[in-house]
C-alpha cells in the first residue's frame, strides 16, 4: 500500500495497493496524486519519504516538477517517519486486523471506506479532536437526536446529530 499524509491537516491519501510494487508503479501513483491535488499543490513544500529502492529518480522528479523538495528519512531513524508509522498502526488495529481481505480489489474498497472515515469523522488530538475534513458542524447536544451510521459493515460506528 502506498499512502501520503499531509502533516498539517492529517489528511491521508491512499494512492494504491499492489502485491508487487515497482519503481514504475510508484512513479505513476505519484503522478496520479499530483493530478488529484489540483491547485492545492501550491501549499505543499516538502515530501518526506523513506529510502526504499522503489522510490526512483522518476518518483522524485514528479514532485520536483512542482517545486516540492523531496527529503529522505535518515538511516536508522524510526522517529523520522513517526506519523506514517502511527497511521499504519491505526489502519491495522482499527480495520485490517478485523477483516479478512480476499483480494486486491477488496483491499482497495476497504481502505477507501476507512480513509473516508479517517479523514471525515475520526477525531485527531493534534486537530483539537476534529477530523481533517470535518463533515459535521458543531451544535449543542440538545438540538436533536443522534443517528448512528455504520462503516465497514458495522466495524466502525459514526454518530451524527439529526435536526
Amino acid at each position: 500500500m502506498l499512502f501520503v499524509i499531509e502533516l498539517a491537516t492529517r489528511r491521508v491519501h491512499v494512492l494504491g495497493a499492489t502485491a508487487h510494487p515497482t519503481g514504475q508503479w510508484v512513479t505513476q501513483q505519484a503522478r496520479n496524486l499530483m493530478m488529484g491535488l489540483g491547485n492545492r499543490i501550491d501549499t505543499l513544500k516538502f515530501l518526506v519519504r523513506d529510502r526504499d529502492t522503489k522510490f526512483t529518480a522518476g518518483f522524485d522528479a514528479v514532485f520536483a516538477a512542482d517545486a516540492i523538495e523531496v527529503l529522505k528519512t535518515p538511516v536508522r531513524a524510526p522517529r523520522a517517519s513517526a506519523h506514517a508509522e502511527r497511521w499504519v498502526g491505526t489502519v491495522r488495529r482499527e480495520c485490517l486486523d478485523q477483516i479478512l481481505i480476499i483480494n486486491a480489489q477488496h483491499l482497495q474498497r476497504v481502505l477507501a471506506e476507512f480513509v473516508d472515515h479517517y479523514n471525515g469523522h475520526r477525531p485527531h488530538r493534534a486537530l483539537r479532536q476534529q477530523a481533517p475534513e470535518p463533515r459535521l458542524r458543531v451544535v449543542p447536544a440538545d438540538c436533536g437526536t443522534v443517528e448512528r451510521h455504520q462503516v465497514l459493515g458495522g466495524l466502525i460506528n459514526e454518530y451524527r446529530l439529526v435536526a
